[in-house]
């Protein structure tokens, strides 16, 4: 089959999803024939209405408009794949629970797409997978007779900010033919400009590194966090003076869970990759996993936990995302039950019927968690006589801490800004 013989330019396999949608509007927005294939369907319906299934800044206005277009369709069933020319694949990969990278997901994905795949067609890998893993599906696809290429094209955004950001950063294209790798770059230009080239195994690696640096950033600071705290110090004004007016320190981020889908579970990959030889991903992942623990010893130095109750502001993985996989809050609810007499949890995006109202955790807890900055909970008051574990600086402080903070920075604004994941 040659080029001409296909009907539409690109569909996304897993496209109703927090990467594949986005992605999927841009590039209907650029004006290609787009196709979103998606086993759920729910998202399917919600999507086909003109409704996100998720938060995403920007979504509404631009599904509203590429549906009104007649570039974007939406099916739960794979025949239509045939007609496309590119396959963007963006469906998840785990690991296993020995932290092992699994090719499942993938696997089943490409068992199901395989009656409608087609000569001529390019497969484009954009979720982050383990090193090697587009040379496997090469592989096989070549192996089954089939001419169909293989590239890979990691995505590079921010959940909830996909697209603003699916533009602005170069785009990592990678194939094993000349001729691959520009038709992918062709597919991209509609709204990239600036491409790093790379052979799929240097693109895959260089997206591992990327969320395992993010992710051992995030370790060091909450590293330092525990060593300030374990000592009774202030760690928002240790902070400060590290970061005040130094270049060297400038970027680093503040404490707080680092979680969600991607950073714990690539910094894994990476470290199955080095034959578990990544010392700083594993030690990384012990102290990003252990901070929750680390936030109940310091409460238990001041009460019973026993005999109270406990609350949690914010469930989500990030801050004012509707998504919690992975989130870390979960896990301090967890531990909590072993802990405190009760545990209640509100957040004011996450869909989850075993949450409460943000009033009734502000009146009923003893001692408050903030499990994620949320822009609701800025500068939030808290009933005076509760406990307060903010590990983010994200609500209000005492009246005597917000002097300081003015007097060390000069202006109204808090000595450290909480940062968003």
């Amino acid at each position: 089959m040659t080029t001409s013989q296909f009907n539409r330019d690109v569909c996304v396999i897993g496209g109703a999803g927090h990467v594949g949608l986005p992605l999927a509007m841009k590039l209907a927005d650029a004006g290609l024939r787009t196709l979103i294939f998606d086993i759920n369907p729910q998202a399917v319906t919600t999507i086909r209405q003109g409704r996100m299934p998720f938060a995403e800044e920007g979504g509404e206005l631009l599904l509203e408009k590429v549906l009104r277009s007649g570039r974007l369709e939406i099916e739960s069933t794979p025949e239509k794949l045939a007609d496309c020319r590119h396959l963007i694949l963006v469906v998840g990969t785990p690991v296993d629970e020995h932290l092992n990278p699994s090719l499942s997901t993938i696997n089943r994905a490409i068992a199901g797409c395989r009656p409608w795949l087609r000569d001529g067609q390019i497969l484009i890998l954009r979720s982050t997978v383990f090193p090697g893993t587009s040379h496997h599906l090469q592989n096989r696809l070549f192996d089954e007779g089939l001419d169909v290429r293989v590239a890979n094209c990691p995505e590079r955004v921010t959940q909830g900010h996909a697209l603003v950001e699916l533009g602005k950063y170069p785009q990592i294209i990678s194939a094993f033919d000349a001729q691959t790798l520009a038709a992918v770059r062709r597919l991209f230009f509609c709204f990239v400009s600036e491409f790093v080239e790379m052979t799929p195994i240097e693109a895959e690696l260089s997206k591992l590194m990327t969320n395992s640096w993010r992710y051992i950033q995030f370790a060091i600071v909450n590293q330092f966090y525990m060593i300030a705290t374990r000592h009774g110090l202030d760690f928002d004004r240790i902070l400060h003076g590290c970061r005040h007016h130094y270049g060297r320190m400038a970027d680093a981020p503040g404490p707080g869970f680092a979680a969600g889908p991607c950073l714990v579970k690539d910094t894994m990959q990476l470290a199955a990759f080095s034959q578990n030889q990544f010392v700083l991903g594993h030690s990384a992942m012990l102290i990003n996993e252990g901070l929750p623990s680390h936030l109940i010893e310091l409460c238990k130095r001041d009460m019973d936990l026993s005999q109270r109750t406990a609350g949690i502001l914010g469930m989500a993985f990030k801050a004012d995302s509707d998504d919690p996989r992975d989130s870390l809050s979960y896990k301090l609810r967890k531990l909590l039950t072993f802990e405190a007499r009760e545990v209640l949890c509100c957040d004011p995006h996450v869909k989850d019927s075993s949450l409460v109202p943000i009033e009734q955790v502000l009146e009923q807890a003893d001692v408050i968690f903030v499990g994620v900055p949320h822009s609701a909970y800025r500068d939030l008051p808290i009933p005076a006589g509760k406990k307060v574990l903010d590990v983010w600086n994200c609500v209000r402080r005492d009246a005597d801490m917000s002097a300081v903070a003015r007097e060390m920075t000069g202006s109204g604004e808090p000595a450290v800004a909480p940062v968003t994941r």
